[in-house]
């Protein structure tokens, strides 16, 4: 990052905070954290040591209101990270409501699943470890919701592309595609071209009824996903096989909802999404570039409930190819489940969590148990672990990565 940059977002923040000095109608929240994580490998080498400042600072007057959300992040082996996941305005009206701006957008019932709640692209760069309001990342939208009675009409529009982040070369997160031989990269065409032709669309329909609550929605966008397209040739210098991967972004069409409803003493959920136009990878990179385009189907079924003070919930999903081929990289049909049982004690003060994803197809898994004290208010220390099991599948291919952390966080 750069030193203007560096200089320029200080001074924003030091505005930000006189102004909350002074202003009766600010109000200003955030947290510092640090975060510091160990492999179980045979080094116990850190994975991470991470300190953060995250400011939240919202301002309202009348029908209009502004929030902004810069935050910090300081490692002992990389640059000092800064960055603005939030900064946007609200304008209200009776029935409808505007934001502009830097947002993040969450659609769907899902845990820890991304199906219809695709608007805000992913940061995985640590893969699914972080919290999810850091795994998101904010977009440059409109936002536009019209209200009627308990129904909702809601449409975004995102002028500017936000890829997915993806982990870099050095990370114990980063994986090279499985091709026969080490490829070569070209990013030259990576990129989308900032231009109203390429904007996204999203559209939604909600409702809350007293037996059910739903959504419907639909999308003209982009896949977050890059496409690894991949040629064959010949190195000129060694006069050997090569293969040359290129990136691509491409378009999907979307359209999916999800609902969920309280059946008696439990709470069932369900999501479903079909996508169009996506690429998928295949063996033959002769004369396909190594992919073909498919149809997809992603959905899953949820329950919730309590057995005394302890709450369970389940998921089971599923993604479907559609005509499948047997060229194709990934299965027919992928399935996963996952696990959340959580419980507190002590007044409250103490809670034990285990998550769990459970990949069906590879049987691989990822288990992350969590012991959270609330020390005194506003003062919390978190011991936790991530635990990777299998060798192939999503989960896995990170089977080197088993991890315990620790997190002391103060919040205000």
């Amino acid at each position: 990052m750069s030193k203007r940059k560096v200089i320029l977002t200080i001074l924003l923040t030091l505005l930000f905070l006189t102004i909350a000095s002074y202003g009766e109608s600010v109000y200003l929240s955030g947290y510092a954290r640090n975060y510091t994580g160990m492999l179980l490998n045979a080094g116990n080498e850190f994975s991470i040591v991470q300190n953060t400042f995250d400011l939240k600072l919202e301002h309202s007057r009348n029908r209009v209101a502004f929030k902004a959300n810069p935050y910090f992040y300081q490692y002992f082996d990389k640059d000092l990270k800064i960055g603005l996941r939030e900064a946007y305005l609200d304008i209200f009206f009776n029935r409808m409501d505007f934001r502009l701006g830097r947002q993040q957008i969450i659609w769907g019932k899902a845990d820890g699943v991304f199906i219809t709640d695709i608007i805000s692209p992913k940061n995985l760069s640590e893969f699914l470890l972080p919290d999810f309001d850091e795994i998101r990342l904010g977009v440059t939208a409109l936002k536009a919701d019209y209200y009627l009675g308990d129904n909702a009409f809601e449409l975004v529009w995102i002028p500017i592309f936000t890829p997915t982040q993806t982990p870099e070369e050095n990370s114990i997160w980063f994986r090279t595609p499985a091709f026969p031989i080490m490829p070569v990269f070209d990013y030259s065409q990576k990129g989308v071209t900032a231009s109203l032709e390429n904007s996204e669309l999203f559209a939604k329909f909600s409702a809350m009824t007293s037996l059910i609550d739903f959504e419907i929605m639909g999308g003209y966008v982009w896949d977050d996903d890059p496409t690894m397209h991949a040629r064959k040739g010949v190195d000129p210098n060694t006069m050997q096989p090569s293969i040359t991967v290129i990136p691509q972004h491409h378009r999907l069409s979307i359209g999916g909802g999800s609902f969920s409803t309280t059946i008696g003493a439990f709470v069932l959920r369900g999501e479903g999404a079909y996508y169009g136009g996506k690429y998928f990878q295949t063996a033959d990179v002769t004369t396909t570039d190594g992919i073909t385009e498919k149809d997809y189907l992603h959905y899953l079924a949820g329950l919730d409930f309590n057995i005394g003070d302890t709450r369970i919930s389940l998921q089971f999903i599923q993604q479907a190819i559609l005509d499948y081929d047997d060229q194709i990289a990934n299965d027919e049909f992928e399935n996963t489940a996952t696990i959340l049982v959580s419980r507190t004690f002590l007044r409250e003060t103490l809670k034990m969590e285990l998550f769990s994803y459970i990949g069906l197809t590879n049987e691989d898994a990822l288990i992350r148990p969590k012991l959270t004290y609330d020390f005194t208010d506003g003062f919390q220390l978190l011991l936790g672990a991530n635990i990777f099991t299998g060798t192939d599948g999503r989960f896995g291919q990170y089977d080197d990565n088993d991890m315990i952390y620790f997190k002391v966080k103060y919040s205000f």
